[in-house]
This record gives C-alpha cells, structure tokens and sequence, in this order.
C-alpha cells in the first residue's frame, strides 16, 4: 500500500454550506483520472512513455489512492485551476484536493509524479506560497546603481483552500539605498493569514552599488604595486646596479 508523507495540519473553521458551494463553482477545476494498480518502477516507466502521470491521492481521513491521468488533460487542468481541483476518479463523484507536491522530469521539465491532498472546503490549510517583487525597474535605488537583492522567495499562508493566492506580490518601486523590507510591509490577501514572523523575514534588501567599490579598490592597490617596484628600482639605480638588476629588484619589491 502506498504511504503517503505526513499530512498537513488542519484547523476548522466552520462557514455556511451555500457559502462553500458557492466558492466552489467559482474557484475549482475538474481534474478527471482513473484508479491504478501501484506496480514497480518498469511499470512506472512504461505508463509515462503512454502519456499518463503517475499520482497519489491521500488524507481526509480516508485510505490513499493511486491514480493515473494524461498528461496533457494534467497541464491544462493545472494551468486553469486555483488552489483547488476537483478529482474525479473514473467518472466518480468529485473530491475537493490540493497539490501537495509535484516531481518534475529534470530534462523536459514536465510532470513525472503526483501528490494530491483531500480537503474539506470549511478548514483551513497552510501552504507555500510564491512571493514576488514588482516596480524594480522604477526604484530610485535601483536607478542609481544600488543591488537589489530578492532574499524571501517563498512564505508560508494559512487560508481556506478556495482562498489560497497563487502568488503574493511586493511593490518595491518606492525603496532607496539601505532599505530593508521584511514580511511586516506585506499586505495578506484577503481571508490569508502570515505564519512566518512577520519582523524577522526578510523580503528584499537594496544594498549601495558593489562594482564601483571594488574598482576603486583594485585601482588603488595596483597603484601602490607600481609605486613600491619605481622606489626600488629608484634605490638600486643610486647604489650603482645595472637598469636591469634595477628592474629586478624592483618586480621583488612587488612580489
């Protein structure tokens, strides 16, 4: 029987069912798949080269199920969907689930495996979700040559499925030299709740310009070299050596 990881913890909170109902024709998409039986990994590779995703759905407090789906029905399902789908097995009645968890092929990129969570439409979840940065390119910081350096790239929500955001995005068209965001200056959507501290997480730095530094820097020291090699040089010329052991001592001065 096939072990499903550990499942997500739940809290409830109770809406009316018409409420739901309504969320639900408005924010899922149905994923059509058939049963399967788990077979090994030669099986496994025999059913991806036919076009079909190998998947697994599981919790609810039910036993978990091994299913199958075309690829290409996968890809437009997913491209459409929210955060909720609705898996319906070999025409059964439909079952509210989220993707758990996703295994790529490393090569082409597409989906090699599936994990679907069941979910009750009135619990809320907590998930990983996108965070991105909008307005770079219109930072002042940005337009006088400072870094601006993405450090959060993912934070944890708690919502109810159907509320679920695909992505979370930050203006950062407003930051100067030095700035510092944490998650504090995001607004959460409606409905989401922040897991992650909100004062410790930081979001994005704008950091002064670096290249121009260490140029000034590498100047300098290749400034001192040439200074050091010319007064040794300088210094043998006056003892009576050769220009060239002049010259010689001059590159050990700069060794």
């Amino acid at each position: 029987m096939c072990q499903p990881p550990a499942a997500r913890r739940f809290s409830i909170r109770a809406l009316p069912l018409p409420f739901l109902l309504a969320m639900a024709d408005d924010h899922t998409t149905t994923l059509e798949a058939q049963h399967r039986k788990v077979s090994n990994s030669r099986e496994t590779r025999r059913l991806r080269r036919s076009g079909l995703v190998p998947g697994i759905v599981y919790g609810g407090g039910e036993e978990p199920v091994a299913f199958q789906v075309e690829a290409r029905r996968l890809r437009l399902a997913l491209a459409h969907a929210g955060a909720v789908l609705d898996l319906s097995l070999d025409g059964e009645t439909t079952t509210p689930v989220v993707v758990k968890d996703e295994q790529h092929d490393v090569v082409r990129g597409g989906i090699v495996h599936l994990d679907l969570l069941r979910v009750r439409l009135d619990q809320v979840i907590q998930a990983t979700v996108a965070l991105e940065l909008v307005g770079a390119e219109d930072s002042p910081g940005v337009t006088e040559g400072g870094v601006l350096e993405h450090v959060t790239r993912e934070i944890t929500v708690e919502a109810l499925p159907t509320e679920i955001p695909d992505s979370i995005t930050f203006d950062v068209s407003a930051l100067q030299i030095n700035d510092t965001v944490t998650l504090e200056a995001v607004t959460a959507p409606a409905g989401v709740a922040f897991l992650d501290d909100l004062q410790e997480t930081v979001i994005a730095t704008l950091s002064p310009p670096r290249l121009q530094d260490e140029e000034e820097e590498g100047v300098e020291e290749e400034t001192e070299l040439v200074g050091e090699q010319a007064a040794a040089a300088a210094e043998g010329e006056a003892s009576g050596d050769t220009a060239q052991d002049a010259q010689r001592r001059g590159e050990d001065a700069g060794e």
